[in-house]
């Protein structure tokens, strides 16, 4: 072999070595950590983080909610989870399946019972008869897109007939959204789905438990310090990262067979105020100065002179186009002042400027209208119907308690404009019995919506409102005072309140969440019987059941 040859062969195994070492450099350290993964499963370390896990409900083969399956989402001891539920293993004919994908809102806060997902199970119900309906509601506190999408995919092979996705709200303090305190912030979803598959492997637990401290979930108070001002590039990533998984969550839904129902999301617009304002980065001090005199003016004539009071925050409003709540001082003048367009759409812009982000703003509800106007998609779009249920076309507390949480009335509004999107697909199916949907008191009465059990709402939401950051709201005292007026108003007696739950159960022995309220509300009467709703309302087989108190009584 010449002098030549050989130089010619030792450069062609140059790239080759190369590549060997570049292969060895990322495959061993990939079969150690597989060796690590493997060993920890086996010796029992860690947990799966799956959507469902295999359970018993009354002797039969089902999937049950993964208690651990929201860990790679949240600290430890601040994990969110939704009602629980189950899923039947085997889909009877004749069963209709429909997965409700969301948060707070979506699962129905301050009480699931009385959510859009518990009306629209009863309209169908009444409506088809010979057909048996499954609503499922997966919503949760404090979760966004990120974890709707891996719901969505663990729902995927449970022969969905429907998925309504009614989400956006916590785009931002969500897990992983720029103005979060649950996770690292701000991220591309490569990055956010790589985290989120690092939290679930059993290494990745590991290394999250001993490099993290248990914390204490304290509600929205948690976020005061994260305000990110519509102005931040952080926003982009935001509605970005939702888009995208909105698009994926789509698409496993389609790909699963299952029609697919969006909805946008309504707001309390009129009688919510800026949870925080922050001024524009490039304000000057004269400019401030400006600022504050003029809201000082216009502070001081509201009462007396509404014209030259919003010309003074107009005033205000030149010289920052940023400062929320300035918007929604200038709405409530012209509301005032009847010109309800004008104050709907200052209404819209304090919503939008809020820096504290626990309301989906605009462009999120664009990008609900968009998809739900994609080609094999519905589209409910709630902000508009509900704003045409609302006085003068703005929402407000009658329909929204506090910032997005529903009335029982907005829930059974949604719900039958649901019930119009998916009636049209049993059509073919089974056979409806007439042509008329059931009555907001109709539903009301089959769920047990009682006068005791309003004026508890109204209780939760009294001493919601007394914490952070609605505090710090404009109008903090004036909600108080309209929900402390709904406080004790009920007249029902006990046995009044007992003899609705008692009907509502004996049209729908199965419902678990009628046999919990009433065990609940017989507890301060009567704890034996009490205990016997609650075990028949226990979750699955093997769940241990617990009373108010704590006592448990399986």
């Amino acid at each position: 072999m010449t002098t030549e040859s050989q130089a010619v062969e030792t450069a062609a195994a140059k790239p080759s070595r190369r590549i060997l070492r570049v292969a060895s450099a990322v495959l061993i350290p990939l079969i150690v950590l597989a060796l690590v993964e493997g060993t920890l499963r086996l010796a029992g370390v860690g947990f799966s983080t799956n959507l469902l896990v295999p359970c018993t409900v009354k002797g039969a083969s089902a999937s049950c909610y993964n208690l651990f399956f929201a860990t790679p989402y949240f600290p430890a001891g601040m994990v969110q989870t939704p009602r629980l539920y189950s899923i039947p293993t085997v889909k009877p004919p004749g069963t209709f399946r429909i997965f409700v994908l969301g948060e707070s809102a979506a699962m129905g806060d301050p009480d699931s019972a009385y959510g859009f997902s518990r009306y629209l199970e009863v309209m169908l119900r009444e409506r088809y008869p010979s057909m048996k309906f499954e609503v499922v509601n997966t919503g949760s506190v404090a979760i966004n897109s990120h974890v709707v999408l891996q719901i969505a995919k663990g729902l995927a092979d449970q022969k969905p007939d429907v998925f309504i996705i009614y989400s956006g709200n916590n785009e931002v303090v969500g897990p992983y959204g720029p103005g979060t305190v649950l996770t690292s912030a701000g991220m591309s979803i490569p990055v956010v789905r790589g985290s989120v598959f690092f939290r679930s492997t059993r290494i990745g637990q590991l290394v999250t438990r001993l490099g993290t401290k248990k914390q204490e979930w304290r509600g929205m108070s948690m976020f005061l310090d994260q305000q990110v001002p519509a102005s931040s590039p952080l926003m982009r990533q935001a509605y970005a990262n939702y888009e995208q998984n909105l698009r994926d969550t789509i698409a496993v839904a389609q790909k699963a067979g299952a029609k697919v129902i969006v909805s946008t999301v309504a707001t309390n617009l009129k009688d919510c105020a800026p949870f925080a304002s922050m001024h524009r980065k490039n304000l000057s001090p004269d400019e401030l100065k400006q600022w504050s005199a003029l809201m000082q003016r216009a502070s001081d004539v509201e009462a007396t002179n509404w014209l030259e009071s919003v010309e003074a925050y107009q005033g205000a409003a030149a010289i920052d186009s940023e400062y929320a709540e300035v918007e929604f001082r200038i709405a409530r003048i012209f509301w005032k002042l009847a010109d309800y367009k004008s104050a709907h759409d200052h209404y819209v812009r304090a919503r939008d400027l809020d820096t504290l982000r626990f309301r989906a703003d605009s462009r999120i509800n664009e990008i609900n209208r968009a998809a739900g106007t994609a080609s094999g998609v519905g589209l409910v779009d709630a902000e508009k119907i509900l704003s045409d249920a609302s006085g003068d076309g703005t929402i407000g507390s009658d329909l929204v308690y506090e910032h997005v949480h529903m009335t029982p009335e907005a829930n059974y509004i949604l719900a039958r404009a649901m019930f119009g999107q998916i009636a049209g697909s049993l059509l073919t199916v089974a056979p409806p019995s007439g042509d008329r949907v059931l009555s907001e008191a109709e539903c009301e009465k089959l769920l047990a919506l009682t006068r005791y059990d309003r004026a508890r709402l109204f209780e939760e939401m009294f001493n919601r409102l007394q914490k952070a950051p609605f505090t710090n709201q404009l109008n903090h005292s004036e909600q108080l005072m309209r929900l402390a007026a709904e406080l004790g108003s009920s007249d029902e007696t006990p046995n009044e309140t007992a003899a609705q739950y008692q009907w509502a159960i004996a049209q729908n022995p199965d419902d678990t969440m009628l046999r919990l309220h009433f065990g609940m509300f017989l507890f301060r009467y009567n704890r034996a019987a009490a205990a016997q709703q609650m075990a028949l309302a226990q979750p699955w087989d093997g769940y241990p059941v617990f009373l108010p108190d704590g006592t448990q009584v399986r």
